[in-house]
């Protein structure tokens, strides 16, 4: 993928990210956002609903599949363009430094966790018709044991309504600098676009 963009300023740093992460980033958010969405669709609705099992079930695995590739494809970019990656603007007051790190560390990491928990859940669950990806079919290594399984399931459900959460505030600071700062030396959102 051709990582083209504006030139690089004087620190040898671009005022956005290179094109890969900016595509990968729009494509994970939808991603996510629709594996939630598909999470609770699917458990809401009744076991005798044919789609339940045979539509929902098999896609949101298959996709939290591709979320945790793709999040293993994020922390290679990010590695490997870390020297040009845009520094946080110098006009942020230091505690929203602080918080935009801290909440980026933590989606990256439950963007990690929550897929692997949901491979845990459908491993050791003693019922699992497996882990389907995309016409193959990923191991389940671990013993099948219903006690883990709902200690899974509480765990990837918990860990997705926090990604979700911190999703909220990634957005809700994004907005914030777009519309109070518009073309303004806070304005982070351009870098991504």
């Amino acid at each position: 993928m051709n990582d083209a963009s504006p030139a690089p300023s004087s620190a040898g740093r671009d005022d956005r990210y290179p094109l890969s992460l900016r595509v990968l980033h729009w494509t994970r958010a939808a991603l996510i956002l629709g594996l939630i969405w598909a999470g609770w669709t699917m458990t809401s609705l009744p076991d005798e609903a044919p789609e339940k099992f045979a539509l929902f079930y098999p896609n949101h695995k298959q996709f939290g599949v591709l979320a945790f590739i793709l999040a293993l494809l994020h922390l290679y970019l990010r590695f490997r363009h870390r020297a040009v990656l845009p520094a946080s603007p110098a006009a942020l007051k230091s505690w929203e430094v602080t918080l935009s790190h801290l909440v980026h560390r933590a989606i990256i990491a439950l963007v990690l966790a929550v897929p692997l928990l949901g491979y845990g859940m459908s491993s050791t669950f003693t019922l699992s018709d497996g882990v389907p990806f995309f016409g193959l079919e990923i191991p389940e290594l671990l013993p099948k044991n219903d006690d883990a399984f709902a200690v899974f399931q509480a765990l990837h459900r918990y860990a997705a309504y926090t990604l979700l959460a911190l999703v909220a505030l990634h957005v809700a600071g994004a907005l914030k600098h777009w519309l109070l700062d518009r073309g303004g030396d806070t304005d982070v959102l351009p870098r991504m676009m």
